[in-house]
């Protein structure tokens, strides 16, 4: 059965490579973070500096090596820029054989195909050496572009969990998306 035990291990697409955040990806990330257009809709604190970037990478580290998160750094491959990430939020192998998908892009990189080639790695990844059956995720319901977005890439929108999130603007819904791994080997 897979362990991560703190390995984020290298992927490569055809545009850009998917590795390990260090903490010396802490303004590159905060670039991403601290960009209100990216995380309008995402349950995570407000970044006002390149030390709150580097906890928060600490924290997916530790997560990582607590067998309970995988998150990789999205890096075009061209440049070397570090623009976002992705990864699995959480997963469950035994008894369920699933896994969260959860990412974030800065703005500037939206509608280039950048998200579509990390989450398809991440998802070979899922399936083949995880042994996921399920990537699932919850998306804010006002989040009409992300919504589109998984409707697009082969996931199916399973319905709406009403007031499931608790932002600082009160209750909102969230919408499950999934896809199982039999129609990921069919796209």
């Amino acid at each position: 059965m897979y362990s991560c035990e703190g390995i984020v291990p290298d992927m490569k697409g055809r545009r850009i490579r998917l590795r390990r955040m260090e903490t010396e990806d802490a303004e590159a990330m905060l670039a991403c973070w601290s960009d209100p257009a990216a995380t309008a809709f995402l349950d995570m604190p407000v970044m006002h500096s390149a030390e709150d970037a580097k906890a928060l990478i600490e924290w997916l580290q530790g997560l990582a090596e607590q067998d309970e998160a995988i998150r990789w750094g999205i890096e075009i491959t061209e440049t070397g820029q570090l623009i976002g990430s992705c990864g699995f939020n959480i997963w469950q192998l035994e008894g369920a054989f699933r896994g969260e998908f959860g990412c974030e892009l800065g703005s500037r990189y939206w509608g280039k195909g950048y998200m579509t080639e990390a989450a398809e790695l991440v998802a070979a990844f899922g399936y083949t050496s995880m042994g996921l059956n399920r990537i699932e995720a919850f998306v804010d319901s006002r989040n009409k572009r992300a919504c589109r977005w998984f409707a697009k890439n082969g996931y199916m929108r399973e319905g709406v969990l009403r007031d499931y999130r608790h932002t600082s603007g009160g209750y909102v819904d969230a919408v499950v998306f999934s896809r199982l791994r039999k129609e990921w080997n069919t796209l």
